[in-house]
């Protein structure tokens, strides 16, 4: 499989250098440069495949023969070796748990993924010493630090918005140590992602270090968010019903790869992006122009993104065309009141306990249907909802049991370096 940049076609890499840069020489996205439908046979036996099965299908035309398929298959085997489960919450309406890997959140996936490929890549071959150098606004950097812990060949740098993030998102990103290194900027998450694109286009850093992003914008972060999507229809094939899936979004990578999942002939008929008040998006879709602005804090602190760097991949999917856009997908915005008043309601009505997030994607899906009454919908849990204590136990009005990792992780020390402007970074990973 070929990759192209999204800001010059005639630019295009192999999967293993798209891994290992991130982006290409001009910093534009990678993009597959086919993507191929799966054979109808593959939804009629589905409910026969297991979920590595799955899987190994779904993503090996993307990887090719650069990773022999006994080496893929263990590294998806080692990516998904916990539960996928849909929920039926309430009457049309079920939640696909994504959190139940070991930072419970869904950029687990992604990051055991990109963790195994990028080495399998370090072991193979005479790449040296690689960087990792990753922003997060919340879930990202804890997945990031739990997949790459230990990885020979990999450093990881994390970048976080100081006071930004929930104190467990915090201690899993700064209480792990060997090959993790956490750097706490006084500013918002688009402050870190500004310093981590800055660092890539600086000569006086790559000349250096070799860095990477493990973002969603890596397409081994991003492409095998495909694979719950294909998990959640196997267990809803059965209701034979139009299905919509509301993803609470915010860089815009998990939906882009349902949307690319849909591209290969997944079976799910719309696509809802849940947003927060960050709605550059919502504006988008409305206006049909793309105006990208300061990101605004919130519960939901994962989705607090202004300018969405895979936003542009989804418009790729639909020829950059709005009106095809449109066509299967749609995009709301909803305030912390909001939020908060429908995780109450749902929990007082079914019992069913939802983290911020879920609870965005929860009123996206409420909203479309109310004027599509045919579908069946699902919106992903993208977080455990003990990640989000305070603002879950306050909204619920009730307390959460702690798992006992958690109360592990909260006992020990966090250790980051704190950093408030780029030169600060520079010096940094110079030195």
């Amino acid at each position: 499989m070929k990759y192209f940049s999204l800001n010059n076609r005639e630019h295009t890499s192999n999967f293993e250098n798209a891994v290992v840069r991130g982006l290409a020489p001009d910093k534009g996205l990678y993009f597959p440069d086919e993507i191929k439908k799966l054979p109808a046979s593959f939804f009629q036996s589905i409910e026969n495949l297991d979920k590595t099965e799955i899987s190994f299908e779904v993503i090996k035309a993307y990887v090719g023969d650069e990773i022999p398929d006994s080496a893929l298959i263990n590294i998806i085997e080692e990516t998904i070796d916990f539960e996928f489960p849909v929920v039926e919450v309430e009457e049309n309406i079920s939640t696909l748990e994504l959190f139940h890997g070991p930072t419970l959140a869904f950029k687990d996936v992604g990051a055991r993924f990109m963790a195994g490929s990028l080495g399998h890549f370090i072991k193979k071959g005479n790449l040296g010493k690689i960087t990792v150098l990753v922003a997060t606004s919340g879930d990202t950097g804890g997945a990031v630090a739990n997949g790459f812990l230990g990885v020979e060949g990999i450093d990881v740098v994390i970048l976080y918005p100081k006071g930004k993030v929930s104190k467990i998102q915090e201690k899993q990103l700064t209480t792990l140590e060997d090959n993790i290194t956490a750097l706490e900027v006084d500013g918002t998450f688009d402050d870190c992602q500004t310093m981590v694109k800055k660092a890539f286009l600086d000569s006086d850093i790559t000349d250096k270090r070799k860095l990477t992003s493990a973002n969603s914008i890596n397409v081994a972060r991003w492409l095998p968010q495909m694979f719950y999507y294909f998990f959640a229809y196997k267990q809803l094939k059965w209701k034979d019903r139009k299905l919509v899936f509301s993803v609470p979004s915010g860089n815009f990578g998990n939906i882009c790869a349902g949307l690319l999942a849909r591209k290969m002939g997944l079976p799910i008929d719309r696509f809802v992006a849940s947003n927060n008040a960050n709605n550059t998006v919502t504006d988008y879709l409305e206006t049909a122009k793309y105006k990208p602005k300061p990101s605004v804090q919130t519960i939901s602190n994962a989705m607090d993104v202004g300018d969405p760097s895979n936003f542009v991949r989804v418009l790729k999917i639909f020829r950059n065309e709005h009106s095809a856009l449109k066509e299967h997908f749609s995009a709301y915005s909803f305030d912390d009141l909001q939020t908060k008043k429908a995780m109450k309601d749902v929990y007082e009505k079914t019992g069913y306990v939802m983290d911020p997030h879920g609870a965005v994607g929860y009123l996206g899906l409420q909203k479309f249907m109310e004027s599509n009454p045919g579908y069946y919908g699902a919106f992903l849990e993208t977080a455990h909802p003990v990640k989000f204590l305070d603002t879950v136990e306050e909204a619920i009005n009730d307390k959460l049991a702690i798992p006992d990792a958690i109360q592990g992780l909260m006992n020990k020390q966090k250790k980051s370096l704190q950093i408030n402007h780029y030169k600060d970074l520079k010096e940094f990973l110079l030195n």
